[in-house]
């Protein structure tokens, strides 16, 4: 199925029309959010499992992860509606209003995970690099301010979402817009930009000045030394939070590097391209256009695996979900045991 892309100029007395071929969207886009909400929310519901009923002492580190991961939950719980909506080939089945809440959480939750990401790498930065003012700096009261007002911010900047997005009858089919309808396309470009710099730049270079810094900080030659003063059981704990520190380094670098980036990436050019050809045809050739619109589809996927990746920075680089689950697993396996002895000693 081709998509026509239709642009008016003012100065011009006629409709120019780019045909884009968008056909491998309606497989793409459907099987990528179908695998994502399975595997997405086997984990971040495993996640939530161990955060709310295995942890018994809340510290910042675990108020950012449980906040992070209500994020990706509410996020992938999106993902069934845009799965029939593509499936559908762009057909929407449903009201208007569910369209505009469905991009709102859509993106309020994807910008909630870059900015709880922010904040644990901020957490991180200060514990490893600045020990004895994050004795003051970071507690748990704390923690849960700044989770509020990273949630009331981030619901802020997304509420224009619920105007801009709309829906649209064409012939037999209904359009639930991912940007907004072609009149409003030029407000939408600035709002667009405005939230990408303030919800994705910023953070990003927040991002990596702080893993930067951290990993400096760690291939000094004498932190080790420093944190092991307590002898061999200093030296292998602090092996062991350089260990756990250098993974959610990677994990962190790569969720930004790997989903976000590329995202907004290809966005933000196929944003300009089309706005650039809405102001003058001749700037922008139809084939660049459909190149920039292939190149945004292709990386939306990508966006969404943060959801995949974001639970296994908690349970692979956290010590304590760890060990919550290996003795959950322990005990899992020592009741029936348990129970045939106990069973055998009455006869």
């Amino acid at each position: 199925m081709a998509a026509l892309y239709n642009n008016t100029t003012s100065d011009r007395n006629f409709t120019y029309y780019c045909k884009f071929q968008e056909d491998f969207k309606y497989i793409l886009l459907p099987v990528s959010y179908a695998l994502v909400f399975v595997v997405g929310l086997a984990l971040n519901a495993m996640a939530l499992f161990v955060i709310v009923f295995r942890t018994k002492r809340w510290k910042p580190s675990t108020i950012y992860m449980f906040n992070l991961t209500m994020c990706d939950t509410l996020y992938i719980l999106t993902l069934p509606f845009l799965i029939y909506y593509y499936a559908d080939e762009n057909d929407w089945p449903f009201s208007e209003p569910l369209c505009k809440i469905i991009r709102f959480l859509f993106y309020a939750n994807l910008y909630g995970s870059i900015l709880f990401l922010c904040c644990i790498s901020l957490h991180r930065f200060i514990g490893i690099c600045y020990p004895v003012r994050s004795l003051y700096w970071l507690n748990a009261r704390r923690a849960k301010l700044v989770s509020v007002a990273v949630w009331a911010f981030v619901l802020f900047c997304q509420a224009p979402v619920l105007y801009f997005s709309r829906t649209r009858d064409r012939e037999t089919e209904r359009y639930c817009y991912d940007t907004t309808s072609p009149e409003l396309f030029d407000d939408f470009l600035v709002y667009s930009s405005v939230v990408s710099v303030i919800l994705f730049a910023v953070p990003f270079v927040v991002v990596m000045v702080c893993n930067g810094l951290m990993m400096r900080k760690l291939l000094e030659p004498g932190w080790s030394s420093q944190e092991g003063a307590e002898g061999e059981r200093g030296t292998l704990s602090s092996r062991r939070s350089k260990q756990k520190s250098v993974k959610m380094i990677i994990i962190v670098l790569a969720t930004f590097m790997l989903c976000f980036l590329p995202f907004h990436l290809t966005r933000s050019l196929y944003y300009s391209f089309r706005y650039l050809q809405q102001v003058n045809p001749a700037q922008v050739s139809c084939s660049l256009l459909e190149a920039s619109n292939v190149a945004y589809k292709v990386t939306r996927p990508m966006a969404s695996a943060n959801s995949c990746l974001d639970p296994i920075l908690y349970f692979l680089a956290g010590q304590d979900a760890r060990s919550n689950l290996i003795k959950k697993s322990k005990q899992s396996k020592l009741k029936p045991a348990v129970m045939s002895q106990s069973s055998t000693t009455k006869f």
